[in-house]
């Protein structure tokens, strides 16, 4: 696997003013050594085109991928806000958007399902893969919930970010593979108590996350050594 980190991790710092996405692209190359990144839409000081093409621009001179462009709010959005999504992802030369299926309180399935459909074909028109994370209490929070979307959708344009330790315990993780075009674990947990072992031959992305938002460039760097000498790398 070769290993991206997401801008999410240092979320905190976005938030105080202490990291610019600059910063974070920097680093990743510099000092983390990362293969990739996943940017998310909050950390982004702009979304004009000419800032994605600096973006883009900056990660392939210092070797990153931009494994993924993150933005929950997607589902939430019209067709005219979804296709605007896609077309920054493409610009990002990202080949995947991830986002978050919403809850049972936030929207119906029949809801969900027409967003679904709705973004599925964007996405087809785009040529871009929308990636669903799986998240607890969302319409992709079990191994049936993701079945589910995939039999519904019928599209090959949607597959999953699947982060394994936030699964039921229910649900067998190898179920979800041939679905899956990225990967999430969380950074602060040691390599082996994630579940990851499950998607042992997967060749993408295995991106380092922090569901709290505040971790620092040598907690990272601890994490992404784990992860290198891990025997899923």
């Amino acid at each position: 696997m070769r290993l991206a980190c997401a801008s999410s991790v240092f979320g905190r710092a976005f938030e105080r003013g202490d990291l610019t996405q600059l910063e974070f692209v920097d680093a990743c190359a510099r000092e983390l050594a990362c293969d990739g990144v996943v940017l998310d839409v909050r950390h982004f000081p702009r979304l004009d085109n000419d800032y994605l093409a600096q973006i883009k621009k900056m990660t392939t001179d210092l070797g990153l991928s931009v494994a993924a462009f993150a933005d929950d709010t997607f589902f939430f959005g019209d067709a005219d806000a979804m296709a605007a999504a896609l077309e920054r992802t493409w610009r990002l030369g990202a080949p995947l958007l991830t986002a978050r299926l919403g809850r049972e309180t936030d929207l119906s399935w029949s809801e969900q399902i027409e967003a679904i459909g709705r973004a599925s074909a964007l996405a087809k028109g785009a040529n871009v893969t929308i990636a669903v994370r799986n998240a607890p209490e969302t319409y992709a929070a079990t191994e049936h919930d993701c079945k589910r979307v995939v039999k519904e959708a019928d599209s090959a344009w949607l597959r999953f970010a699947v982060q394994p330790g936030l699964l039921d315990a229910a649900t067998d993780p190898c179920a979800l593979v041939p679905h899956t075009v990225l990967l999430f674990c969380e950074a602060a947990r040691p390599p082996g108590n994630d579940r990851i072992e499950a998607f042992a031959a997967f060749r993408g992305f295995l991106v380092l996350d922090r569901h709290a938002g505040d971790a620092t460039i040598a907690e990272m760097r601890t994490a992404i050594a784990l992860r290198s000498g891990s025997s899923v790398s």
